[in-house]
Formats: C-alpha cells, structure tokens, sequence
C-alpha cells in the first residue's frame, strides 16, 4: 500500500523541477507545461500551489537557496576549523561540485538577477532577500575570522561578503565561458584568502 503525497510533498517536487530547469533553461526558458510533467503533476494543478509563474520563481529562489545557506551553516560549525579555513573548505566543495557538473547550470541566483531581476517585482524582491541571507552568513563567518586573528580586521565583514558574493558570481560567469575550474580556484585563492585573509595589503590611500 503506497501513501498518498501531500501538498507539501508535490509543492517541493514543483520546485525541484522548477530550479534544475532555470538552472539549464533560465526562467524563460522553463515552461510550466514541461515542470508538470517532470514532476509528474496534472496539468491544471498548478494554480492549487502557486498564484502565477512570477511566484514560482520567487519561491524557487528560496528553495535553491536553503541548501546552501545549510551547507555553510555546517561548514562553519565544524570543529576544528577558524573561520577562513571554513569559509575555504565551503567554496572548494562548490567548486569541486561544479567541475563534476561539467561546469553547468552555475548559481540560479545570478543567472536570474541577469534575467529577470530587473522586470519581475517579485522576483527582484526575492533575489534580494535571498542575497543579503547568504551575504549576513559569509558576514558571520568573517567576523568569526577577524576575532580569531585570520581575516583582515581593516574591513568591515559585511562589506567583505559583498565582495566575495560579487566575486563567485563572477567567477561563475567565467567559468562557463572558459570550461574549466581555474576562475573558480582563483576566487578561492586571490579573493577570498588573498583579499579577505589576515596579512592582506592596504590598499594605497585606505
């Protein structure tokens, strides 16, 4: 005798399809005909769990974003790591996890800010929010950082954060282009251990 899925069950499996068809297709791209389908939905259905299209790409926005947002939680709970070494150990797992992508799909928060971010009110809102969550987390980390003595204590943590969140997306980008995890180490090694490590140079006129 199989259970019967619940709402909350068939509303994930919506935005699972949902955000790996975004990833590969982007928001315009992704037809809420083929996210049915995949997630083996009736079509009709839709409308019982989300209001329109623009609300599903909010939300999807979320869901991508609560992994992450975990696995940096962990990463800097870990015993035995400072706040740098955490901060390292987490953008390496990324990148380590793309390369094994093919390099593919990226960060579905960059790729809709590029989309949709300046045409979608809810989208724009969503994205932001989910920006500053995962800005106020690195922020933590490197506040942590600054304490213990390996992050850079002449810049404000959150400014830093911006700056590593702009950099990963950047280097996201390039990494597309190149097909290869070069960018990416170099964000690792020049920005965040580089620009944010403790020891770092002062910027002539700082």
């Amino acid at each position: 005798m199989t259970s019967r899925a619940t709402p909350d069950d068939t509303r994930k499996r919506l935005l699972d399809q949902g955000v790996a068809m975004m990833l590969a297709g982007g928001y315009h791209g992704t037809g809420l005909a083929e996210v049915l389908k995949a997630a083996k939905v009736p079509k009709g259905s839709f409308y019982h769990y989300f209001a329109s299209k623009e609300e599903f790409g909010a939300q999807a926005v979320e869901h991508y974003l609560a992994p992450f947002l975990r696995r940096l939680g962990e990463a800097l709970a870990a015993p035995g790591r400072n706040g740098l070494e955490a901060l390292s150990a987490y953008f390496e797992d990324l990148a380590r996890e793309l390369e094994a992508n093919d390099f593919k799909g990226g960060c579905l928060l960059g790729n809709l800010m590029g989309e949709i971010g300046d045409s979608s009110p809810a989208a724009r809102e969503a994205l932001g929010k989910a920006v500053a969550r995962y800005r106020d987390l690195l922020a933590a980390g490197l506040a942590r950082g600054q304490v213990e003595g390996v992050i850079r204590a002449d810049r404000d943590a959150r400014g830093m954060a911006d700056i590593l969140f702009d950099g990963w997306q950047g280097a996201m980008l390039r990494m597309k282009v190149a097909r290869a995890a070069a960018p990416l180490r170099a964000f690792i090694e020049e920005t965040l251990r580089g620009y944010c490590g403790a020891g770092s140079p002062t910027e002539p006129g700082a």
